[in-house]
């Protein structure tokens, strides 16, 4: 490892971008199908999907990870530089990632753009406010919240009942002030009082709703369909009764185009919709991958966190709405993990290999969807060679199709060719691609597959008040809709306290939410909270800007 190499900041700010256009014109996306936001960055018309629908899909590779620690494994890094390897093997990728919230860049996770010579540029517009998409859907989120009100206070003419509103507000902040508060106090003036809540954008149901809808017709009907509450008799009330959804669309018709911008080693990379993967359903836009799928040889997409979050996800979700097949599977590891979940991160190969449970658990998880898992190590500057490769032996120990070690973080494409051809040859192979449960089983036998076959749970218990949504939304005509699990993502269980690979726990679900626009149920496991909260030091502290007006801090 260089230890004079740059921040990934400064590789950010002292790389030289192609424009955009020339990125672009490469792919085989036309001058009228682009719609420019400066020289870097620009969206492209979904019109792109008609000219191109008779040409063959490209093969789809999902990256994903083992159960990650506090402090990150790389897997967007490994996303980009997988990207970057297929390209410095003369092949033709195209990389498709979520949009970073504001919540995590100035929280604690950090950006979205990857890192070191492995990352997506411009990296400061990626990770601030970029072409707007997040502002968009908060303000349509929002517009439905004060329509909500207006209609309580101005007569009430589709008798919902205030105690049912389950409809939040949103930002796209980290602000746990905001998760239980009350509105409309001092009189009638300022409309009636309710308690009700924040969530961050990344976890509403508009964001999922952009995330899976197929076109803007789509969007529209999808918006329409949203359920805010019921009426006092019991009757769902909706956007579309509100005469809200035509309101959000506007706000929207923008928001649904794919954004373009490039890797460091000018692949194209499509970066759409920034859903969390332990509250949300974690995946990039639909349309993303649609369109990628179209242009390249092979399209990488990384779903957020682990394997069984938003792997799981992709697959039950967006795979199942878009049609979508995938041809193999990207999972991250790294030593660092290994050690944290065999125990002590500062330990040897003892705990690498008690840690190894974890991976094959992933590799497991892969397997029961049909597909091959190619291990990727994340190289970082404290791994020994011993134990890089005691990590790659027992990958393909317990199941791997193949393992390679990634050094693109200190060296772009060149550093992740081996990774590249290993992901080439499983990508060739023929696959049983599955999802976890079929669309006509209960609600209830949905969110025990997932538990049994995916997470390693013994079962699942549903609370009282999760039981009866449950029967209730099967007596409503949605138990056909898949299940969006949102539970912790630093353990296969339920409980962020369990590591490794445990095994004996039964999950636990609280409550459910119909996202009826978006088109799944949301089952709220343990303490899951949708609008996170700012620790005692946030990144926010080191972010600032300098003498000359350049970005400092960020990550």
């Amino acid at each position: 490892m260089n230890h004079n190499m740059l921040s990934s900041l400064e590789i950010a700010q002292a790389a030289t971008l192609r424009p955009i256009a020339e990125v672009a014109a490469d792919a085989g996306i036309e001058t009228d199908e682009l719609e420019p936001y400066g020289r870097y960055k620009a969206k492209v018309d979904l019109s792109l999907l008609d000219r191109l629908a008779d040409r063959p899909d490209a093969k789809l590779i999902n990256v994903t990870a083992i159960t990650p620690t506090p402090a990150g494994e790389g897997k967007t890094t490994t996303s980009v530089s997988l990207t970057q390897g297929l390209g410095a093997l003369g092949r033709r990728p195209v990389l498709a990632l979520r949009e970073a919230s504001l919540g995590p860049v100035f929280g604690v996770k950090g950006g979205a753009a990857g890192g070191g010579y492995a990352q997506v540029v411009p990296m400061e517009d990626l990770n601030l406010h970029f072409t707007g998409d997040l502002h968009a859907i908060t303000a349509a989120n929002n517009l439905l919240s004060a329509l909500i009100d207006a209609h309580l206070l101005h007569g009430n003419a589709l008798g919902l009942d205030p105690l049912s509103i389950s409809w939040r507000r949103c930002m796209d902040m980290n602000d746990r002030s905001l998760r239980d508060i009350a509105t409309g106090l001092g009189g009638r003036v300022n409309g009636y009082p309710r308690q009700t809540g924040f969530d961050i954008t990344a976890a509403s149901e508009v964001m999922g709703l952009v995330a899976v809808a197929r076109d803007l017709g789509d969007l529209r009907e999808r918006l329409g369909r949203i359920t805010v509450g019921s009426t006092f008799e019991g009757e769902p009330v909706t956007a579309e009764e509100l005469c809200a959804a035509g309101s959000m669309a506007v706000l929207l018709k923008d928001a649904i185009k794919p954004n373009l911008v490039q890797t460091l080693e000018g692949q194209p990379a499509f970066i759409h919709c920034g859903p969390f993967a332990n509250i949300a359903h974690g995946n990039n836009s639909l349309v993303a991958d649609r369109v990628g799928l179209k242009l390249g040889e092979y399209l990488v997409t990384e779903s957020g966190f682990a394997s069984d979050m938003g792997m799981e996800k992709f697959f039950d979700i967006t795979c199942r709405i878009g049609g979508l097949r995938p041809s193999a599977v990207v999972l991250v590891a790294t030593v660092r993990a290994l050690k944290h979940h065999g125990g002590n991160v500062d330990g040897g190969a003892a705990e690498i290999e008690n840690g190894a449970a974890n991976l094959a658990r992933h590799i497991g998880i892969i397997r029961h969807f049909g597909l091959n898992a190619v291990v990727g190590v994340n190289k970082f500057p404290s791994d020994t060679p011993e134990e890089l490769e005691l990590v790659r032996r027992l990958a393909l120990e317990h199941g791997a199709y193949a393992a390679e070690v990634n050094t693109a973080f200190e060296h772009g494409g060149q550093g992740a060719t081996a990774l590249a051809e290993a992901v080439i040859a499983a990508a060739d192979e023929p696959n049983e691609f599955r999802f976890a449960y079929a669309d006509d089983a209960p609600i209830e036998e949905k969110i025990r597959a997932i538990a049994t076959s995916v997470y390693g749970a013994d079962d699942v218990f549903l609370l009282k008040t999760a039981k009866s949504k449950a029967e209730a939304f099967e007596a409503a005509g949605l138990g056909h809709l898949p299940i969006c699990m949102a539970k912790t993502h630093l353990s296969l269980s339920h409980d962020a306290s369990l590591l490794n690979a445990p095994t004996g726990f039964t999950v636990t679900v609280r409550d459910l939410r119909p996202y009826t626009g978006a088109g799944w149920i949301v089952a709220l496991c343990g303490d899951m909270q949708t609008m996170p909260g700012l620790g005692k030091t946030p990144a926010a502290f080191a972010i600032d800007i300098d003498a000359a007006g350049q970005t400092v801090g960020l990550f």
